[in-house]
């Protein structure tokens, strides 16, 4: 990364219509770690895949990212190491998902064109420009606002809301469900 709002990173592209059961399935066992459950990450589509996620890689996807259930899923991906997703559309809960739970996402029509998976990435989100670093080829898409960067830049809305004094940093504190997702295992 760059700076705040830039990451760079190699690329795991996937197609259309990767949907949350996909990144969190249904069947990851309750009450497990987050770490427990972000080894099931994409095993129905790409078995192993979580093992081979590096810290800081990037994931570019087609359309109709992110729909389904109103699982977590975005935090699973981060707890995988997804430092940043672009897709050619994010459904709106999946978006939101990735804002509350501090994954940087974006938006961007040709995106999943651009990249051969291994392709190193360039995304700035304050900007709004991908750029795929081998092909020099790039892409604008819509610049996030700031409102949004400031929560996903503090990690989320849980820690922007205890950082600004809202709520309490304690464990204890927090609520045991965040929208609708069950607080487990930090």
């Amino acid at each position: 990364m760059a700076d705040n709002w830039t990451f760079k990173g190699r690329t795991w592209v996937f197609g259309d219509d990767i949907n949350t059961d996909y990144m969190m399935p249904g069947f990851t066992p309750a009450g497990s770690t987050w770490e427990e459950r972000a080894k099931y990450c994409m095993r129905a589509n790409r078995p192993g895949w979580s093992e081979q996620v590096k810290k800081g890689d990037l994931l570019i996807a087609g359309r109709n990212f992110g729909t389904g259930s109103n699982r977590p899923a975005a935090r699973v991906l981060k707890v995988v190491g997804i430092a940043c997703v672009a897709a050619e559309d994010i459904n709106s809960l999946m978006f939101r998902n990735c804002v509350n739970w501090g994954l940087p996402a974006i938006a961007c029509k040709g995106v999943s064109k651009l990249f051969t998976e291994g392709d190193i990435a360039e995304i700035n989100l304050k900007e709004g420009m991908i750029i795929n670093i081998r092909t020099k080829e790039k892409l604008q898409a819509p610049k996030i606002p700031d409102m949004l960067l400031n929560i996903m830049g503090a990690g989320g809305v849980i820690p922007l809301l205890q950082k600004e004094g809202y709520i309490h940093p304690s464990k204890e504190d927090l609520p045991k469900t965040v929208m609708g997702a069950e607080q487990v295992g930090e």
